[in-house]
């Protein structure tokens, strides 16, 4: 049996620190795992980033509360699962996804929590698993599913390479020159074709 793993920021929605940075003018915030592979590295970096603003969980989610899904990702979505079961697999966080999980129409999402204050400081992010998108296929794969898997980032490589088919959706440059073997998509037509193949085959 079949699953796709899709990425979710940068693949269905905007960049949710990017989006940030522009919202309060810290271009720091603008680093993601498109530049930072080390996901814990690069999140200890944006809290402490947040403790010297003084800003925490209320002013992200008023940010989110603005961001909307890429025009077409929901009916890519949608198309999808009437095919075939599909896990979003992100590195964001409960509190986070919530609003941008309703308007993708409920899909099934694993990510990680964050460790908030009564006062509204996040005072660390909390993993679901070490390696979560690779970990999360791995396991998918020893209870008997052939994964598929798109994403654009660096994290996102790990789970890419080890299904049975895989996709950088909106990449970087410098990932698809140093992954020039995988699949490159740029319309979710297109994405939606290159997987609905290899369920059919």
């Amino acid at each position: 049996m079949d699953i796709v793993c899709l990425d979710v920021e940068g693949v269905l929605v905007p960049e949710i620190w990017i989006a940030f940075a522009e919202a309060t003018g810290i271009p720091e915030l603008r680093r993601t795992t498109r530049d930072e592979p080390d996901y814990d590295k690069l999140m200890r970096y944006r809290l402490n980033i947040l403790r010297e603003y003084h800003l925490g969980l209320a002013e992200i989610q008023n940010v989110i509360a603005g961001i909307h899904p890429f025009p077409g990702a929901r009916e890519f979505l949608d198309r999808l699962r009437e095919k075939t079961q599909v896990i979003l697999i992100s590195d964001t966080f409960e509190q986070f996804a919530r609003p941008l999980m309703q308007q993708l129409g409920w899909p099934t999402l694993f990510c990680n929590t964050l460790d908030v204050a009564p006062d509204g400081e996040i005072r660390s992010h909390i993993m679901r698993v070490s390696n979560s998108k690779l970990s999360t296929v791995k396991a998918l794969q020893s209870i008997g599913f052939q994964t598929i898997a798109a994403g654009d980032s660096f994290n996102d490589i790990g789970m890419i390479r080890a299904s049975r088919a895989g996709f950088l959706f909106r990449s970087t440059p410098q990932i698809i020159t140093q992954n020039p073997d995988i699949p490159h998509c740029t319309e979710y037509s297109d994405l939606l074709t290159g997987i609905l193949n290899v369920l059919n085959h």
